[in-house]
């Protein structure tokens, strides 16, 4: 690839280019059992994902849940895959070229957007060369997590930084941390939520659920639980809501050990008994609508709120590629390119 030796200044008669990539977390490439175990094992390797020691994980991990969790996972992706492929791809792929498109209207800036998944394709890898090959010689890298955590910021961090071990001259490069008190993000949140409670009423309960990490991680000093706390506050003043019937809840928990709490589907198997009815969720944590909002919250979770006797469960879509949503991702950018 050429990016890891490449040394001449002019590449193909152009000058030195700003360029930007946006970064997601990834996804298999088709919905089933063989992608998804390689998709899986990629991710379930990350140490700043499973901060387990090695030698044990790497056997939990080979040996039990690489043999029994992709075959679920795929029928799971199954359920929410179209014909375009995973909602995840298609709505990060509609936010490179909204990006891109507004960035040249608004700003007058003609520089290349691509998108790099941190696990899957198109690779993080990739994209870098795709930036090279246009001789981009300053990177503004964006990782499309609203609120940092290690486990997804960071790792993203890791992986562009493993890039550039192996190239001999690296790029200016900008890391946006994180974007979760943006004005231009949570303007385009309360946009979101102020259309849906026009077009269904006001619910007795807004839940903003953002996935989960273990509870240790916090401990240890990942500041992501306050963020999303921080993201909940913001949007309750500018909207002006009743912070008693907002709620900040987490979701996507996996194994044994306490994860951040309190958990969404716990918290909405609850709230019928306890007199709420009419629930709406959000996932603000997300900036594209994934498994884990279309099939964990606006199928599963919606069933067990139903089942236990609510009346009303609507689900608010990510932002994904909307038109206020495209508009803040490349304000942000924006504030880093010349």
């Amino acid at each position: 690839m050429r990016y890891r030796g490449q040394t001449d200044y002019d590449h193909k008669g152009s000058s030195p280019r700003q360029g930007v990539l946006l970064c997601n977390l990834g996804t298999p490439d088709a919905p089933k059992t063989a992608e998804l175990r390689r998709y899986l094992k990629q991710f379930l390797s990350d140490p700043r994902v499973v901060e387990v020691p090695k030698l044990i994980w790497w056997l939990i991990l080979n040996l039990i849940i690489l043999r029994i969790r992709p075959a679920r996972s795929a029928k799971l992706y199954r359920s929410v895959w179209t014909d375009e492929g995973s909602p995840l791809l298609v709505n990060s792929r509609a936010q490179v070229e909204g990006v891109q498109r507004v960035l040249e209207q608004t700003y007058g800036k003609e520089v290349p957007v691509v998108l790099g998944m941190r696990y899957g394709n198109p690779s993080i890898d990739a994209a870098i060369e795709q930036l090279t090959e246009m001789n981009v010689r300053d990177i503004t890298v964006l990782p499309l997590y609203p609120q940092y955590s290690g486990a997804t910021t960071g790792s993203t961090f890791d992986a562009v930084a493993d890039v550039f071990k192996c190239t001999r001259w690296v790029p200016q490069l900008q890391f946006v941390g994180g974007y979760h008190q943006s004005v231009e993000f949570i303007d385009a949140l309360c946009g979101s939520i102020e259309r849906h409670i026009a077009a269904h009423g006001q619910p007795d309960k807004l839940v903003m659920s953002y996935h989960g990490t273990p509870q240790r991680y916090l401990t240890n000093g990942d500041p992501y639980h306050c963020m999303c706390h921080q993201t909940t506050r913001l949007v309750v003043e500018r909207m002006n809501l009743d912070k008693d019937r907002v709620m900040t809840t987490f979701q996507s928990r996996f194994g044994r050990e306490p994860w951040l709490q309190p958990y969404t589907d716990e918290t909405l198997e609850a709230m019928p008994e306890q007199g709420v009815k009419h629930v709406a969720v959000i996932c603000p944590g997300f900036s594209s609508d994934c498994l884990e909002t279309i099939e964990e919250i606006n199928m599963e979770a919606r069933e067990s709120f139903l089942d236990a006797g609510g009346e009303q469960f609507h689900y608010i879509s990510c932002l994904n590629d909307s038109e206020e949503h495209i508009d803040a991702l490349a304000a942000i950018v924006n504030k880093y390119l010349d």
